[in-house]
């Protein structure tokens, strides 16, 4: 698309010179007689430079109606150059104007060549600036943390084990590698080593692998330059770059597939990407932290995983105990969880009969510490009472077999019979969202809203 300028001036001759100028260098050119019509059409067209008269009403050359209007539409769009258009004898002006955020200035009457090479230098000050605001943009979004983080919470030997591990590796720049079932809080050691290194203050940037498409892989993790593929409309800043100075987790790492994994090798042992549709190098500075539900067996499998990117991830390894080895926590986790839960949804304050501890004792929680949240959470929900007991927390018992006297009774009710599919598929899989999805025939963010739907 050829770039567009937005002329305003209250003279006719004025906006044809500059049409006729500006067209012979394939810049397309919008006219306005009143600055009363710029903010209509900086909402409906992309303007990449403004060329500005500061007076328009008769005998005025104090320019006060125009730097009125030069402020307010560096207020709409501060990425924009704005070159104003001044007499001759107005020069004090002009610098006033570009005190208040004009980037030029030419006076009246022109030189065509000079005025084409002002428009063309403004058009990519507003390029630059506007790639800059978006890259910073994709930044701080690739780094939110999460509004909903749960702390990291346990007295158990193993989780006192956990504890020590961070607080030894946490100052190092050593890449550490979180190993766990889904639910056991991975992001969360991941947040705990970011927080108690030196790189605190920079980003901590995650990603789920097994979210990214691996035709996306590249372009997410490296970026991408404008033009680079067909959606590719503006820069994108990778999340290794994103990182830069920091951390970045790699979640769900045992969703790479073999053959993008020579892609992240290379990236680590060289220090320094490539975005796509690019011909340079950037350097990276990041320390990497990856987690997985996969066992070390399976990682050792090299039919899985190439051993020279496992041993380029796991100078520390991190293995997080599943609830059900845990079980002397579950008490501190549920009160945590209680009274996070009755603040959030506005609900009395709750106890937890010692039945119903008891019973979420026994529990091997196949879902982990996660869930146990939901289980709290819906308890807290649809509790009738302060005391919540052990058919608040509606936890799965043993479905019994089906035999020939009770086949006729078979449960034909959908919802349940979606959430029994859902379970048998995730147990199967030992919780592996997205073996489970593939076995279901969903995406994992379909996987993800069915099992919210259920409280699985």
């Amino acid at each position: 698309m050829p770039p567009t300028v937005l002329i305003v001036d209250d003279d006719a001759d004025v906006l044809h010179a500059a049409q006729l100028a500006l067209a012979g260098a394939s810049i397309k050119a919008l006219t306005a007689r009143s600055p009363a019509a710029v903010g209509d059409l900086l909402a409906s067209h992309r303007i990449d430079a403004l060329l500005f008269d500061l007076n328009y009403q008769r005998g005025a050359t104090r320019g006060d109606e125009g730097l009125r209007w030069l402020e307010e539409v560096k207020r709409r769009d501060p990425e924009l150059a704005i070159i104003v258009i001044t007499a001759h004898s107005d020069i004090n002006i002009a610098v006033d104007a570009m005190k208040r955020g004009a980037t030029d200035f030419i006076a009246k009457p022109w030189d065509n060549a000079r005025m084409l090479t002002t428009v063309q230098n403004a058009i990519a000050l507003c390029n630059t600036r506007r790639t800059a605001a978006a890259l910073q943009q994709t930044a701080q979004e690739l780094a939110r943390e999460p509004a909903n983080e749960v702390i990291m919470m346990g007295e158990s030997a193993a989780m006192q084990h956990v504890r020590s591990l961070i607080a030894r590796a946490a100052p190092t720049d050593a890449n550490v590698l979180v190993l766990g079932e889904n639910g056991t809080g991975k992001e969360l050691v991941a947040r705990a080593l970011h927080r108690a290194s030196a790189r605190a203050a920079a980003p901590l940037v995650s990603v789920d692998l097994g979210a990214i498409a691996p035709t996306l892989f590249e372009s997410e993790l490296f970026g991408h330059k404008k033009g680079a593929f067909t959606d590719a409309h503006t820069d994108r800043l990778g999340r290794f770059q994103a990182a830069n100075g920091g951390t970045l987790f790699l979640d769900e790492l045992g969703n790479l597939p073999l053959a993008l994994q020579p892609k992240l090798l290379s990236v680590l042992e060289q220090r320094s990407v490539r975005a796509v549709g690019s011909d340079t190098e950037a350097a990276i500075d990041v320390r990497l932290i990856s987690a997985t539900n996969l066992s070390r067996d399976a990682l050792a499998d090299d039919r899985q995983f190439r051993p020279d990117l496992l041993f380029r991830l796991n100078t520390v390894e991190i293995h997080l105990p599943p609830l059900r080895q845990r079980r002397d926590d579950i008490p501190l986790l549920a009160a945590h969880f209680l009274q996070q839960y009755a603040k959030k949804y506005a609900k009395p304050k709750r106890t937890i009969s010692n039945d119903a501890m008891a019973a979420l004792a026994r529990y091997d929680w196949p879902g982990n510490v996660r869930a146990l949240r939901h289980a709290i959470e819906r308890a807290v929900i649809l509790g009738a009472n302060d005391t919540l007991e052990t058919n608040d927390f509606a936890l799965p018992e043993s479905a019994p077999q089906a035999t020939a006297s009770n086949a006729v009774n078979e449960d034909l009710n959908l919802d349940r019979l979606e959430r029994e599919t859902i379970d048998r598929a995730l147990k199967r899989n030992n919780y592996n969202i997205s073996l489970a999805a593939k076995d279901l025939g969903l995406t994992r963010a379909s996987l993800y809203r069915r099992m919210e739907r259920h409280d699985l």
